[in-house]
């Protein structure tokens, strides 16, 4: 099972450069399950037993299927996020060096590490809007080749290179396009080829580097895998699995993936925006409910906000709280923090617990070292537009935010396995206590 698992989630992954990509790509999966696209635009009609789902600037989607036997029905949602740390390309992208060079003109997004970016090669992929007639279309473009490279500096110009040197994006992050055979203009006509469009008919584009190199399994017993954007398409893939496997007829089973996350989710599609409490609003509505119905399903609801971890590092495991720490391939992690980083307590840690326990699943235990800050996740960002009962979970892993990020083979299969047996459970509140069936 895990060779299999594996082999289908490194697909995943080659197919995902892009939030945009990973959108399409799930959109795939839904659809070939039976899931019903619905537009915002649009006036939606449903009925229980029916199964949907709803994307947000190409870059976010929920997805979600209605039992058959609702009467006192609740939200079982799921969520993670599509984006990663990259280089997003300017609108004016190239600069030329001295008449020899032309390079592209990048920002960074989200907190990468700067070094795992260099000599390696590099690749474009994003979006482009075409105008066509008296309207405009999306169109996803990856370039699929070997195309940008970033250099470094020889060590014999750069000394202090190994002594903790600080990288300028705008100086030292730049990739190398080409050579003095490139013509202004040349990017834009390649991205342009990408599409399949004349130039002229490109008015905007949305365009990210990429890391080429394709995910690896390795160790003495094939234990790890090593790839691109672990962060968060491990969690992404597992729940989304989990989803397709999973149900009960007494909840509405939400899955969310949103974008943005790695900027602070402040956008019009991310946690923090509308997308998610429109989304449930809009159920309800169609299910002919009144109000009243959707604030009793909203507090009797659930939500697994799913993120990687950080694991013990091998040569520094100094880094982690001496108990609290945890390991690739034993298991999901619960993650906690008295400071409310993280929206496990008491009672969504106990409830998870028991989920994995039925579904044979072990579990493990994070928190930050004292003194020592952590970032924030789904769960409390999404919480100020839907607050319900979460628990933040995620994977174990190495290297966060490197170009090339290492996780445990199992624990995809663990958390597939909690995620089905989630959204196979309805919980119920009675006499001040939470049941499940």
């Amino acid at each position: 099972m895990f060779k299999k698992i594996s082999k289908e989630m490194t697909g995943f992954l080659k197919e995902c450069p892009t939030a945009f990509h990973a959108v399409a790509r799930i959109e795939r999966e839904l659809e070939k399950s039976g899931y019903t696209r619905l537009k915002e635009p649009e006036e939606w009609q449903m009925k229980p037993g029916g199964k949907y789902y709803v994307t947000r600037n190409d870059s976010s989607i929920i997805a979600f299927r209605i039992g058959a036997k609702l009467s006192d029905y609740c939200f079982h949602i799921t969520a993670s996020h599509s984006d990663h740390p990259t280089f997003k390309i300017k609108e004016n992208a190239q600069i030329e060096v001295k008449g020899k060079y032309t390079q592209l003109n990048t920002e960074g997004y989200g907190g990468m590490i700067c070094s795992t970016w260099f000599d390696r090669p590099l690749s474009v992929a994003g979006r482009v809007i075409v105008k066509e007639k008296d309207h405009f279309i999306t169109k996803l473009i990856n370039m699929d080749r070997d195309l940008v490279l970033i250099p470094s500096v020889a060590i014999h110009m750069n000394r202090a290179v190994n002594d903790g040197y600080a990288f300028n994006k705008q100086v030292d992050m730049l990739p190398l396009f080409g050579g003095a055979g490139i013509k202004k203009g040349d990017f834009k006509k390649l991205a342009a080829k990408a599409a399949d469009v004349p130039e002229e008919s490109v008015y905007g584009s949305d365009l990210y580097l990429y890391n080429r190199q394709e995910p690896s399994v390795w160790g003495a017993q094939e234990e790890f895998i090593s790839s691109p954007h672990l962060d968060d398409l491990q969690c992404a893939y597992a729940t989304l699995k989990g989803f397709l496997e999973g149900q009960h007829e007494k909840n509405v089973n939400v899955y969310a993936c949103f974008d943005n996350e790695e900027v602070g989710s402040g956008t019009k599609q991310g946690a923090g925006s509308t997308f998610l409490y429109d989304v449930l609003r809009r159920i309800n509505r169609c299910l002919e409910r009144p109000e009243e119905d959707y604030y009793r399903a909203v507090a009797g609801s659930f939500m697994l906000s799913a993120d990687n971890a950080h694991a013990v590092h091998p040569n520094h495991p100094e880094k982690t709280d001496a108990e609290n720490c945890v390991y690739m391939n034993e298991g999901i992690v619960i993650k906690s923090h008295a400071g409310q980083k993280y929206t496990s307590d008491a009672v969504s840690i106990a409830l998870f617990r028991d989920l994995c326990e039925k579904a044979g699943v072990p579990v493990q235990y994070f928190a930050n070292r004292s003194d020592e800050a952590g970032g924030s996740t789904l769960g409390n960002i999404s919480a100020g537009k839907v607050s319900l009962n979460a628990v933040d979970i995620g994977l174990p892993q190495l290297a966060m935010h490197s170009a090339y990020e290492t996780a445990g083979i199992r624990d995809t299969c663990y958390l597939i396995k909690a995620a089905k047996q989630f959204y196979s459970t309805h919980f119920y509140e009675k006499n001040g206590a939470v049941y499940k069936c």
